[in-house]
């Protein structure tokens, strides 16, 4: 499903009624109808306070209002601008409650008596708002939010950022959000995510072609296409029809994260899988293999590749090997860091990128534009933060990267989306929720996992799926988008039968086979 802005939903908006010549006031009819059926759906008979704003936000929860009084509710309507300060169609919408009976008053506040025993209606701010909540309406919001009374927003909880998902000084905590058309980026991201609750997106007269147009970047990812992206299995082929993949991973102390980041990469599909590890810790990695094959490189002494595993791992790859994913667990070994920049500017084949192999572009990120073959980058906020780091060798106070991963957060698709606009490569941004973003400007959002995979080793097996998908032949932004919605599903099924707390990432990959049937049911159901 499409994701859109403030900007882009006033576009919608606009075109719907000067291009279709549907009026706003019909756009708001059926907006306000669209609250008032979902309130009698979710609720039993009881009272309504509707706190509505002047702008067109208010002009919806007061026709949900004037619908639910029609309907029997007892419905009172607390409007906080004065009559002369309503938007056009918001001044419509208020004289026609009046003259059906709804009761209607201009205030500053609410008080608990206001809210006793209520259920409370909000359509005060809506998607418009650029600067914080301040003065009143911010005293107005913290009173809900304190008070015992179930919420329903209309369109998006007052004070929270469209474009953003972050609270604009004070935002209503609700319950239900109901919304027009398309979810919004700050029904996605998190905090707003957690402020919505429990989201419904209503149709309400929008053209098709305006909902699903090419224009709009941003999507989320949702199980039924997730389940069309599944490589086929053709009946005539054999393992090297879906790829051999060479995993440069692991150092000393840190083995199981190129182990986790192979056996991931089986369980997805791939066809074969050489693990490329340290010399000096071959005998530690041939006695837990099985289904992976080892290829010895030279190390430092310490445990840590050499810059001489060059040629070697070149000639696997010029031979033999379709992908290369290199990153979790090898540190920050300056004679490794120099193997990985030698690597990026000569190999030919696609590359995921994860972990020290990030670390290691801290400053450095015009390497990326130099690769003659995808690479896809699988950051979290502090390796995303590292990597923004002006200049090479930069050394960055951990004030600093506190800072940058706290910006990351309140703007992890716009950071994403420039970056991968920038270099040219496929970013990966691991979190709540993990964002794809492709080198056209498009942003997926994904829509599965939970917090129990906030556990080490789950990066490790994402960047052994994404690489699985990439040497079956998948195209980079959809295997992105295949790898994450499996990552989470795969997580999801786990916590069901883990719980949360006791999830570790071997977890996830023993559930992946469970996570591909599910899709498969999904996408060959009647």
């Amino acid at each position: 499903m499409k994701v859109v802005t403030a900007e882009e939903m006033r576009n919608i908006d606009r075109l719907t009624i000067e291009k279709y010549g549907i009026p706003g006031t019909v756009l708001m009819e059926r907006a306000g109808l669209s609250v008032a059926e979902k309130v009698r759906e979710l609720f039993e008979k009881k009272k309504i306070i509707v706190l509505a704003g002047g702008g067109n936000n208010g002009g919806d929860g007061i026709a949900a209002a004037r619908n639910l009084h029609n309907w029997g509710w007892h419905v009172r309507v607390l409007l906080m601008l004065r009559e002369d300060k309503l938007s056009p169609d918001c001044l419509s919408q208020y004289r026609m409650a009046k003259h059906s009976g709804v009761a209607i008053e201009f205030r500053k506040g609410v008080t608990e008596k206001d809210l006793h025993g209520s259920l409370v209606i909000d359509a005060l701010l809506g998607t418009g708002i650029n600067k914080d909540v301040t003065s009143f309406m911010a005293d107005v919001i913290r009173f809900v939010n304190a008070a015992d009374v179930k919420v329903v927003a209309v369109d998006i909880p007052s004070g929270i950022s469209s474009d953003s998902g972050q609270i604009m000084g004070a935002a209503v905590q609700a319950d239900y959000t109901v919304t027009f058309g398309l979810p919004k980026i700050g029904h996605i991201l998190y905090p707003g995510a957690d402020y919505s609750g429990q989201l419904s997106v209503e149709e309400i007269g929008f053209p098709e072609e305006l909902l699903s147009s090419e224009s709009l970047s941003f999507e989320t990812i949702e199980k039924e296409a997730a389940s069309l992206l599944i490589p086929e299995r053709p009946g005539y082929s054999h393992k090297g029809t879906y790829g051999h993949i060479l995993v440069i991973a692991g150092s000393k102390g840190k083995t199981g994260s190129a182990l986790m980041t192979a056996r991931a990469c089986l369980r997805t599909g791939a066809g074969l899988v050489t693990i490329g590890v340290p010399e000096t810790l071959i005998d530690i990695f041939q006695s837990r293999v099985t289904e992976e094959m080892v290829l010895p490189l030279p190390d430092t002494g310490r445990g840590t590749f050499s810059a001489m595993a060059y040629d070697q791992i070149r000639n696997f790859l010029d031979t033999r090997a379709d992908v290369l994913a290199i990153g979790p667990g090898i540190t920050v070994d300056e004679e490794t860091a120099n193997l990985l920049k030698k690597l990026l500017e000569t190999v030919t084949v696609p590359m995921v990128l994860d972990a020290d192999a990030i670390n290691v572009l801290a400053g450095r990120k015009d390497i990326l534009k130099k690769v003659k073959a995808p690479v896809i980058l699988t950051p979290h906020a502090g390796e995303m933060a590292r990597f923004l780091t002006s200049s090479a060798g930069k050394s960055v106070k951990n004030k600093d990267k506190e800072e940058l991963k706290i910006e990351i957060e309140s703007n992890r698709i716009g950071l994403s989306r420039a970056s991968a606009m920038e270099t040219g490569a496929y970013f990966v941004l691991k979190g709540a929720p993990t964002i794809v973003a492709d080198p056209e400007g498009r942003v997926f959002i994904n829509t599965t996992g939970n917090p129990g995979m906030a556990t080490a080793g789950s990066g490790d097996v994402l960047t052994g799926m994404l690489a699985g998908l990439m040497g079956q032949g998948m195209h980079p932004v959809d295997a992105c988008r295949l790898a994450v919605f499996l990552h989470g599903l795969a997580g999801d099924i786990a916590a069901e039968a883990q719980g949360m707390h006791s999830l570790i990432a071997s977890d996830i990959i023993d559930s992946i086979p469970r996570a591909f049937l599910s899709l498969h049911a999904y996408h060959h159901c009647p």
